[in-house]
């Protein structure tokens, strides 16, 4: 495997740092080229300096003069703002971008990079579940691959390698079942931020672990599995694996599944997509199946997570509600990280903005920018009546 030039688009967050970590054990393999962050100034300079890296974008353009001064004499070259994101990813110094930015923002960036021709190593789901449809077919245009980082789509990559030809029954998602998988629903109707943030298995960013006690985050990732992997939600089963362990499972025609099974870590399948198709060392926690014991799985309990079939019922529904299910729930989602909506709320405003949504399709990037403002712009609306 050659040196591969790196972008990280949010290389602050999570997913991130954790690519930095996985390129920090690989300094013979990775250089990065660009790193962008929303407001963590302080952090994006220190990962600049410590990676020297050629460039940077503080997308809060109020903090550019910050991150200019402080990498003036490292020779970095800084920028703001969003459009700078989209203009660089395409540049000839870059031969992969990892999209690790929050919510639909990561949508612009990812069509830029894909119609540069670069290969993208995707965590930004939903990309695809709000333009699923313009960014499949952009990448089939300009041949570029697009390789997922979510642990559970990489599950699913890494059993389709050794799947042949063979069709694919059924794609198992495994969930979980998040902070409040046991509770009972008049609990998780109390519930508040603090506790969805407490997510039992994996370190995520405040919106993603939110989505994923609401059961949310499990949608979205039926509908990126439609795009990525080509197949009808209805051969898309969640299955609640509290463990963590099986990543995800494909099923073939006669009954016989693959799993993808490790240590409940981002870095594994983010250095996949790094450095695929080659298996790199990790210094991950490595499965001990003998201490392991047992592993469980269990229906999702749609009464007590309906976000969940709303996902379902916005693929089903097809055209725009997709964007505009993710719409109202990012609208959502941040109304309750503020304390200003209850749990339950959520998946009300989400289900109320898509009742008075239609689904016609978009077809350009201009037209899915439109439909994401309209149906934020209908759950702000909504949401303004509802009181904590």
């Amino acid at each position: 495997m050659g040196k591969r030039r790196i972008a990280i688009l949010g290389s602050t967050g999570s997913i991130g740092t954790q690519a930095l970590d996985v390129i920090r054990q690989h300094r013979d393999l990775f250089d990065v080229e660009l790193l962008t962050a929303n407001n963590n100034a302080e952090l994006l300079v220190r990962q600049a300096i410590e990676f020297d890296a050629n460039a940077v974008v503080i997308c809060n353009e109020n903090k550019y003069d910050e991150v200019n001064s402080a990498l003036l004499p490292h020779d970095v070259k800084v920028f703001a703002g969003m459009d700078a994101v989209c203009d660089l990813v395409g540049g000839s110094n870059i031969d992969m971008v990892l999209t690790a930015l929050v919510g639909f923002s990561g949508l612009r960036p990812t069509v830029e990079a894909i119609k540069a021709g670069k290969p993208v190593a995707l965590a930004n789901k939903e990309t695809l579940v709000a333009a699923g449809a313009l960014v499949t077919a952009l990448a089939r245009e300009h041949r570029v691959p697009i390789l997922p980082v979510d642990s559970e789509h990489s599950a699913i990559f890494q059993c389709l390698q050794g799947a042949g030809n063979n069709a694919v029954s059924r794609i198992h998602l495994t969930a979980s079942g998040g902070p409040f998988r046991t509770w009972e629903k008049s609990a998780i109707a109390a519930a508040r931020a603090s506790d969805a943030l407490k997510h039992p298995n994996w370190s995520m960013g405040a919106k993603v672990t939110v989505d994923s006690a609401t059961m949310m985050n499990k949608g979205l990732e039926v509908i990126e599995a439609k795009w990525l992997f080509d197949i009808a939600p209805d051969d898309i089963n969640v299955v609640v694996h509290p463990e963590s362990v099986v990543h995800s499972m494909v099923e073939f025609e006669d009954g016989s599944v693959l799993a993808q099974l490790a240590s409940p870590d981002m870095r594994e399948p983010i250095q996949y997509a790094l450095a695929y198709p080659e298996r790199l060392s990790l210094n991950n926690r490595k499965l001990d199946f003998a201490s392991l014991g047992s592993l469980s799985f269990f229906a999702p309990d749609p009464d007590r997570f309906p976000c969940l079939g709303l996902a379902f019922d916005a693929i089903r529904s097809g055209g725009n509600m997709p964007c505009v299910m993710n719409a109202a729930n990012e609208v959502a989602v941040d109304a309750f990280l503020r304390d200003r909506i209850g749990f339950y709320d959520i998946p009300a405003i989400v289900r109320d903005t898509m009742a008075v949504s239609d689904s016609t399709s978009a077809t350009t990037l201009g037209g899915f920018l439109e439909i994401n403002a309209e149906a934020k712009a209908r759950a702000s609306e909504i949401l303004a009546s509802y009181s904590n």
